[in-house]
């Protein structure tokens, strides 16, 4: 390969390198104004601070450091960022800024954190006043990316294993082998099933493009168990999300595969536990030698602190002795820690971890033939070379018409961040691609649209839900069109909300909820969500919906939220409330289509949306939304309803 082409992919992981230092700025500079400017009841409100806290237990572990395990007081139900593989630091009320020691976190269980903090043993201060846990600014993430995208870099020049970063910047062609593939399971579909071969046969790429409800994690799933069978040996599964690494490991064991969770589930459940490294380590036979050998590291550290200050060379060379023998004690207990952890991942049939997790110490010098990543139209480039450099092949799968990453600077993602690799390589390889074209979630009215708008209509509803209403008559797909009805927008900060809009949406879910009560019991009764693009709007429905006793009566069945919470999810009826009403006609992020992308697919019976068509039609995704719903006599005046 000749140079100048070498190069310009050079200044490709140079650019991209100077992106992510623009997002690291961004946010770390507003994670200093927070926890700067803001009191703890304020940096508890936004999911940073745990306080106060008690320590429940503690104990030596690997490095000389101690592991520690915090219990939560207060309002427990409050949502909080630790997240495995976090950076901490725990802290003393006496003086916040000075009485503090870092670490990271190890495990995340409901009301109760592990840590494992960079000291040899506690300080004496935790027993002066309350303590509280900060998260600290993500700096290992960030250092993680930049290593990985400076690595790829490198690996263009390499004689050899650059060959996948080659193809995955365009410098080569990607490439599969000509062999007939049995078919992998009687469970997928034709395309579902050309997925699974496309990965089976691809040398070095393969991207499964899984609309919302084709059946992309039951593609995966066994397109993953197909791939172990024949390499005979185990694969890397990743997501930039614990809740999608969760929900593949659940799967793929229930497919029998011995699965190893690197990090912490998400949802603490008894199942997901049992799949993680550590619980894994915990049941091994041997465990039990590394609990003796821990106890006898804190007997010789509990006899050497003894000795008071003042003492003489005699005390003092026995102290010593005794530290030094502690140390002696955790490196055997460290040396067969590793033996147990090695010794379980090489029984493994797949390995599972977020991109950044999958650099964990466990498993950072591995490599694979083969790696997964799910959710790869929302990972960050950056990010998603982390475990792409542990392999010879990479299958992505996601869809990009969905919501992008979540990218905090503006200049960041306007000059490319936002873009995926995954999207890239739609482009500069179509035949990698395969599109799931089969689609079990939504009545045919609803799918359409989006089908003919992002997926050149060439979605088609399986026949078990393409005609499915909730009831024999009712309609599938509403907009309710408010222009004309002075329903005007205001704005509470960067957020907008509407409050006329936001009554009237109420009041017609109240009619609607009434006359599926005709139809269907509280156990059997249909689930709803309520949805906007903007935080101030749902904040409004939730406070005017929670004052309804039949709302109360569905509990859990009923659900509000923003739009981007609800990717992934699905819901039998779901509405949404789009807020903008103005003169201007401007609409704000709401230009992001993909962002109602999601909002639209999330309904399987039926899609009911509010909104100012003198203000959307000025968009033309949404004059062409609005044009369809009149096509298939969905379109209505919220003026029908206000005068009944």
């Amino acid at each position: 390969m000749d140079g100048p082409v070498i190069f310009v992919a050079m200044q490709y992981f140079e650019e991209l390198l100077a992106l992510l230092k623009k997002e690291r700025l961004e946010d770390r500079s507003s994670y200093i104004k927070l926890m700067q400017t803001a009191s703890i009841a304020e940096r508890k409100a936004n999911g940073v601070t745990w306080y106060p806290i008690i320590i429940k237990s503690s104990e030596p572990t690997r490095g000389d450091y101690t592991t520690v395990e915090v219990e939560r007081g207060g309002n427990r139900e409050q949502v909080h960022y630790f997240r495995f593989g976090s950076s901490v630091a725990l802290f003393s009320n006496h003086d916040h800024d000075a009485l503090r020691t870092e670490g990271i976190v190890t495990g995340v269980y409901e009301e109760r954190i592990k840590l494992t903090l960079y000291t040899e043993e506690l300080p004496d201060w935790i027993r002066d006043g309350k303590l509280g846990l900060d998260l600290l600014f993500d700096e290992r993430s960030y250092q993680e990316m930049e290593n990985a995208v400076e690595k790829a870099s490198t690996a263009l020049n390499a004689d050899k294993g650059g060959d996948l970063v080659k193809v995955l910047t365009g410098l080569k062609p990607s490439s599969f082998e000509n062999e007939d593939v049995p078919e992998t399971s009687t469970q997928l579909n034709p395309s579902q099933q050309q997925a699974a071969q496309k990965i089976l046969t691809a040398n070095e790429l393969a991207i499964v493009h899984g609309p919302p409800g084709t059946g992309k994690t039951t593609t995966l799933v066994q397109a993953i168990k197909a791939e172990v069978r024949r390499l005979k040996e185990r694969v890397l599964v990743v997501a930039p999300s614990n809740a999608a690494v969760d929900l593949l490991s659940e799967k793929l064991a229930d497919q029998g595969l011995n699965v190893v969770r690197i990090g912490n589930p998400e949802r603490v459940s008894e199942k997901l536990l049992h799949l993680t490294l550590g619980d894994q380590m915990s049941n091994h036979s041997r465990n039990k030698e590394i609990k003796q050998l821990k106890k006898q590291a804190s007997a010789y550290k509990d006899m050497a602190r003894k000795y008071k200050r003042n003492f003489g060379s005699a005390e003092r060379e026995q102290r010593k002795a005794l530290f030094n023998e502690a140390h002696q004690v955790m490196r055997e207990a460290d040396s067969l820690e590793q033996f147990i952890a090695e010794d379980i991942l090489s029984k493994a049939d797949v390995l599972t971890a977020t991109l950044v997790g999958c650099n964990h110490y466990t498993i950072r010098d591995i490599k694979f033939k083969t790696v997964f990543i799910d959710e790869a139209g929302q990972a960050l480039e950056p990010a998603s070379w982390i475990p792409i450099l542990k392999a010879q092949k990479v299958v992505m799968a996601g869809d990009h018409f969905q919501l992008p990453p979540t990218i905090k600077s503006a200049a960041a993602a306007s000059e490319g961040l936002a873009v995926t690799l995954m999207e890239k390589n739609v482009t500069l390889h179509p035949e990698a691609v395969v599109l799931l074209e089969e689609q079990y979630r939504m009545n045919e009215k609803i799918m359409r649209f989006s089908s003919g708008e992002f997926y050149e209509g060439r979605l088609k509803a399986d026949q078990s839900v393409a005609h499915k209403v909730l009831f024999p008559g009712d309609d599938p797909l509403l907009f309710i069109d408010t222009a004309g009805c002075g329903f005007d927008e205001e704005q509470e900060g960067t957020s907008t909300f509407n409050k006329e809009e936001c009554a009237f949406l109420c009041k017609h879910l109240l009619t609607q909820i009434t006359t599926l009560n005709d139809y269907y019991s509280i156990e059997q009764f249909p689930s709803i969500a309520v949805i906007s693009p903007y935080q101030e709007q749902i904040r409004l429905l939730r406070e005017q919906l929670k004052g309804y006793a039949v709302i109360a009566a569905l509990g859990d069945r009923v659900a509000v939220n923003t739009i981007d919470s609800f990717q992934g999810q699905e819901r039998d009826i779901v509405y949404i409330s789009m807020a903008r009403s103005n003169l201007r006609g401007e609409i704000g992020f709401l230009a992001d289509v993909r962002r109602m992308n999601v909002a639209m697919t999330r309904a399987k019976q039926k899609l009911v949306i509010v909104g100012d068509s003198s203000t959307l039609g000025q968009a033309a995704f949404y004059k062409d939304f609005i044009a369809y719903a009149e096509s298939v006599n969905g379109y209505h005046s919220a003026w029908e309803f206000m005068n009944d």
